[in-house]
């Protein structure tokens, strides 16, 4: 028997990130076109929300 061959981990991590990108593309279409139950927005909604909090970001600065 052979053994399966085994992807880096930073190659797993690019490839999983490139398939979430891919489906945060999709909501962000769908949602624009109004093509998402209202259900489904105020999730979204309240996950952009908890995102917010757990991330903060520094104040914008404009270019002196």
């Amino acid at each position: 028997m052979t053994a399966a061959p085994t992807v880096p981990r930073e190659q797993a991590i690019a490839n999983a990130r490139r398939v979430l990108d891919m489906a945060l593309d999709r909501i962000a279409r769908d949602r624009a076109a109004g093509r998402l139950a209202p259900e489904a927005v105020d999730r979204l909604c309240l996950a952009e929300a908890r995102y917010a909090r757990r991330h903060p970001q520094p104040p914008h600065r404009a270019a002196a």
